[in-house]
């Protein structure tokens, strides 16, 4: 099936850190040419936004109205080599918050209540405005319940440590080390499952997906698959 056909649906793609959500989901919208949405990135827009008006991190009711006032944009990549660029309050931020601290700020931000349920209306927005691949942890249960495919990416946590560790030495992050990032990790993993609001989970009508022994186009493919299906099926429901 064309990719054409496809470019209507709108998709969630949930899972662990590590899994490879983002580059799925990349992929997944520059084939489809639909808008990506990485909700982490937001969380990690506001993290570095407090991080910039030193807001510490034991003041929840500051890091909310950040959260609410922020301003986040998703400019698209003009080609296949050029990220998606993130620009916050007018600032394009796309290097700065793809930092191990940034990461460990943004999951520190992301457990509170107030900051999901701005976020998560930014999120739901734009869903809305059309065709869209969305990844976080809470896409499928939370910010896009009727989204037309939903997928939970998962990996063990060793090979999600080794893919993190090669991505931070290839940015240029010397420091990295397989077991710091595993326990990096590991750490996000409790936080994200143990949350009081949208703990990391799959929905009960998501396909999960263990990509341990699958390349980034098989999983690609797969989910293409999916979407075939989907499409098709609306088509006799109509």
């Amino acid at each position: 099936m064309k990719p054409a056909k496809l470019s209507g649906l709108s998709i969630a793609i949930d899972g662990p850190a590590g899994a490879g959500k983002s580059t799925t989901a990349k992929m997944l919208a520059r084939e489809l040419r639909i808008v990506y949405v990485d909700s982490g990135a937001m969380y990690r827009a506001v993290a570095w936004k407090c991080n910039e008006d030193a807001i510490p991190l034991n003041d929840p009711e500051r890091i909310a109205a950040e959260a609410a006032q922020i301003s986040i944009e998703f400019i698209p990549s003009r080609s296949e080599n050029e990220p998606q660029r993130i620009v916050a309050d007018g600032i394009d931020i796309t290097n700065e918050i793809r930092t191990p601290e940034m990461s460990r700020l943004a999951s520190t931000v992301s457990v509170i209540p107030a900051v999901r349920e701005a976020l998560v209306a930014k999120q739901r927005a734009l869903g809305q405005a059309g065709a869209v691949v969305m990844e976080g942890r809470d896409i499928g249960t939370v910010v896009l319940p009727d989204a037309d495919v939903k997928i939970f990416l998962t990996a063990s946590i060793d090979n999600r440590a080794q893919r993190r560790t090669l991505e931070l030495r290839q940015k240029g992050d010397a420091t990295a080390t397989l077991d710091s990032v595993r326990a990096e990790i590991a750490e996000r993993d409790r936080r994200d499952m143990t949350r009081a609001v949208s703990p990391l989970r799959a929905a009960d009508d998501a396909v999960t997906l263990n990509n341990d022994s699958m390349t980034a186009r098989e999983v690609v493919e797969f989910i293409l698959d999916l979407c075939a299906k989907k499409t098709a099926q609306q088509d006799i429901e109509r």
